[in-house]
This record gives structure tokens, sequence and C-alpha cells, in this order.
């Protein structure tokens, strides 16, 4: 990738001075590491950021994702069992078809409440989780947007930030992820995903608080150079298992019950597992007992599982994406 395109890229984004602003002035030899630390910024923010080469007043050029044929081929029913503490009923689900540059728009702000996904993104994989094990899947409708040919009409009638996912209900389109799924909690029927216990409620803020510090400091280290995976990855991975000790009357990191902060954390791990597993020759559950035991836990929950992607497609996708070997 040109670095003098991306780098316009990672200025015209939201907040690139709070990540830019402390390295300046930077000298010629560091310009790899602020690269580096746009690249981080960009997975970091819910998906949707300039990410493709572009040629001033043209439209993106992108060669087609690694996912794009398996999503326009791909059978996309599943059979969804909802845990122990969610209504006893298995909900049956045709996906919708991935939404390009040449796909109409659904009836914006018909009264319909729709989940805007891309079937790619953690962030995207964070509210269709929520949906799913709250068994909305007849009350928010998801529509798929595929990010490297994105419809116009996503970003001029939907959602100006151009980024998934968004929530379109009550006639107003909200976004962030984890903003989402504490609405998606608080304003529709089904389980609570979050306990009354005041205690495990400010816990789970703290969770919540340090996620993306979680993300940054792994997906730095797969980006980095070098065979081995960076200290402060090992360190990020290390506090999962601590957080994951604090209650002892579940797998959860909340205790006994499934939680947001499951939500929050489960598609970053899912991608990080297998990325360093594949980039690092690092397995992250080894030596951390509870970190295996709640992925193990994680994967007996098909409102989580439905929303998985086939690990080699995650890293195609990842790879080609960033440009790792």
């Amino acid at each position: 990738m040109n670095i003098d395109k991306f780098a316009g890229a990672f200025i015209n984004s939201d907040s690139w001075l709070q990540y830019s602003l402390p390295l300046l002035p930077v000298p010629f030899p560091y310009a790899y590491w602020l690269l580096a630390i746009a690249r981080i910024f960009f997975y970091m923010e819910d998906c949707g950021h300039i990410l493709y080469e572009k040629e001033a007043g043209d439209q993106a050029s992108v060669s087609p994702t690694p996912t794009a044929e398996l999503f326009s081929k791909r059978d996309f029913t599943h059979t969804v069992l909802m845990a122990s503490v969610a209504p006893a009923s298995f909900v049956k689900e045709e996906l919708p078809p991935t939404l390009t540059s040449t796909s109409p728009p659904p009836s914006i702000f018909d009264g319909t409440t729709r989940l805007y996904v891309a079937y790619i993104c953690p962030y995207a994989q964070r509210t269709w989780i929520a949906r799913n094990y709250k068994g909305l899947q007849d009350k928010i409708k998801l529509v798929a947007i595929d990010l490297g040919d994105r419809p116009t009409w996503y970003k001029e009638k939907v959602y100006p930030e151009n980024k998934v996912p968004s929530l379109e209900h009550n006639n107003e389109v909200k976004g962030e992820s984890l903003d989402l799924i504490k609405y998606i909690d608080t304003h529709f029927e089904g389980p609570s995903l979050l306990p009354d216990d005041p205690a495990k409620q400010a816990f789970a803020e703290e969770l919540l608080a340090y996620s993306d510090s979680f993300v940054k400091a792994i997906f730095s280290s797969i980006l980095a150079k070098g065979a081995d995976i960076s200290t402060d990855a090992v360190a990020a991975l290390d506090k999962l298992e601590e957080y994951l000790s604090k209650f002892e009357d579940g797998p959860f990191f909340l205790g006994r019950d499934f939680s947001l902060v499951d939500i929050a954390y489960a598609p970053f791990v899912e991608r990080f597992q297998i990325f360093l597993g594949d980039l690092k020759k690092y397995d992250i559950t080894n030596g951390r007992p509870k970190l295996t035991t709640w992925i193990e836990e994680l994967n007996k929950i098909e409102a989580y599982t439905a929303t998985k992607l086939e690990p080699q497609v995650l890293l195609a996708y990842t790879k080609k994406r960033f440009g790792l070997a």
C-alpha cells in the first residue's frame, strides 16, 4: 500500500490527533512505527474507516474481499439454540446476502428495526451476538454491508459515519458497538445481559473500558515484525486470565451468567487465538486455564457460534488487509 495514501486516509479519520500528536515531530526512521499505530487505530474503531487506496475524486479501488464470494454463495441458514437463561426455543434464521454498491437500499425509516453489520467485522459481531442471545431475530433485521464495496446510500441515508455496526430503531440510527450492545440489552425484551449485583455491574464497566486497550496490545503484536509475541500482548492476555478469576461462581467474566462483557471480548479473542497461533506460533490458552474454560463455554452458546466465520476466512482476510506474511 502507498504510505502517502494511507497516511491521508488516517488523517481524514475521526480521532487521528489523539494518537498522532504525542508522537510529533516524528523523524523519518520512525515512519514505520507511525504507520503501525495508524493501522492499529483503524482496527480499534468500529469497522468502516477508509483502509483502501483511493485516488482523489475517484471511488475506492478495492479488490474483492476474501469473503465476498463466500457470502454470495454461502447457505446462511443457521439453527440458533439459546443458552439456559434465554428463552428455551430454537430460532432458525436465513441470513441476508451482503449488500454492495449496486444494491438498492432497504425501506429506511419505515418502522422496521435494522442492525447494519459486516459479517467479517468483530465490532459488528458484538451486536449480532447480543441480538441473537436475547432472541431478537424476528424483532431486529440484519442488513449486511460489504465494507470493500460499500453502498453510497449507507453513508448518505443511514449512518453518516459510514461504519458498522449501526442500529436503526424508532426512526433514529445509533452507532458504536459497546453503546449498541448496552442499548439492545436495555431497550428490547429477552434475558438481561447484566446481573443485578452492583459489584458485578461496576466490574463490568471496568472491563468494558479496558477492552480497547486489550485490542491495541494484542493487535500491535500481530502487526509487528518478528516471530515472537510482545511482552505487552502477553501481559494483556494474563490480565484477561486475572479478570476471569474474579468470581468463582462460573466460567464467565461476571461469574455464572453470560454478559455484555463476554460479548465485548469474544469476537477479538476468537480472532487473536487464530492470528497469534498462525503468525507467532503462540497458544493463548497455554498456562491460562480460566481463559481455556471461557473459550470452551463460549463455544457452547449458539447465539455466539452462529456468528462465527471459518478460521481460514478470518486469517486470509486479515493477512490480505494488513499485508501480513
